[in-house]
C-alpha cells in the first residue's frame, strides 16, 4: 500500500516491508518469501521480533541491521554488512536513511505484579525512520509512554492488541499525542490480538487518517 511516498507491506505481527530509496524490514517474523533488505530494524530479543529463521530470509551481504543491545546474543554469527546496536536516543544513518532509536516499554502490562513484560530499564526500542523526506515511527512493543509526546512523524505504526502492548483505546491516546498524518495498527493476528483490534482502533481515531495495511 502506498502511504505518502513510501510503499508499505505488512507481512505479519510487527513485520513491515517499507520500500523507498532503500528496502527496510521491521522485526522479521512469519516471512513467506525471500527478499533482500538494505536495512533490518530489530526492536528487541523476543522470538516474534528477533527470529533467525525469518531474518535469514531477508538479509544478504549488503544488509545493515540496527537493533537493541538485547539482541547481541541472538545475532551472533549473523553475516551481513554491519550490525549496529543503539540505546534509546541513539542515531545511525545508512546512506541517506536516518534511523533514531526511541524508548519502548510497558507502564501497565505485567507478567506478575511489579514485573512488566517490557521494562523501561532493559532498553527495548522503537524507531523513527527518515527516508525520502518521510518520517515513519515504528513504535515496537510499548504502552502509551510520555516519550511519545516528543515523536514527530508523518506515519505512525502502533501496536493495538493489548496484553503485551497498547490496547486499541490506548493506541488512540498515543496517536493523539503523536499527531501523525497517517496511523497504521500493528501487533495483531499472530501472537495476540485480531483484526477486530485494528478495526476498533480505526473506528475510534477521528483526528488523522488510519490505514490497515
Amino acid at each position: 500500500m502506498k502511504l505518502l511516498n513510501l510503499e508499505f507491506t505488512r507481512i505479519a505481527h510487527d513485520t513491515f516491508k517499507i520500500k523507498g530509496s532503500k528496502v527496510i524490514y521491521t522485526d522479521p517474523f512469519k516471512v513467506t518469501g525471500r527478499d533482500e533488505a538494505d536495512i533490518v530494524l530489530i526492536s528487541h530479543e523476543h522470538f516474534d521480533h528477533l527470529n533467525l529463521e525469518d531474518l535469514n530470509k531477508v538479509i544478504f551481504p549488503g544488509t545493515t541491521i540496527v537493533a537493541s543491545p538485547l539482541c547481541k546474543e541472538g545475532l551472533k554469527g549473523v553475516q551481513v554488512k554491519e550490525i549496529r546496536f543503539l540505546d534509546p536516543g541513539g542515531k545511525y544513518s545508512v546512506g541517506k536513511v536516518e534511523i533514531e532509536a526511541v524508548p519502548a516499554y510497558n507502564v501497565n502490562k505485567f507478567r506478575e505484579p511489579g514485573k512488566a513484560f517490557h521494562p523501561k530499564e532493559e532498553k527495548r526500542l522503537g524507531f523513527v525512520i527518515t527516508m525520502d523526506g518521510t518520517r515513519v515511527y515504528f513504535a515496537g512493543d510499548t504502552d502509551f509512554i510520555p516519550e511519545m509526546n516528543d515523536v514527530a512523524c508523518d506515519i505512525a505504526l502502533l501496536p493495538v492488541s493489548g496484553t503485551y502492548v497498547m490496547t486499541p483505546e490506548e493506541a488512540v491516546e498515543a496517536a493523539l499525542a503523536i499527531h501523525p498524518k497517517i496511523a497504521v495498527p500493528m501487533h495483531f493476528g499472530a501472537i495476540v490480538g485480531s483484526d477486530a483490534d485494528a478495526l476498533k482502533f480505526k473506528s475510534l481515531v477521528k483526528h488523522c487518517q488510519v490505514e490497515i495495511v
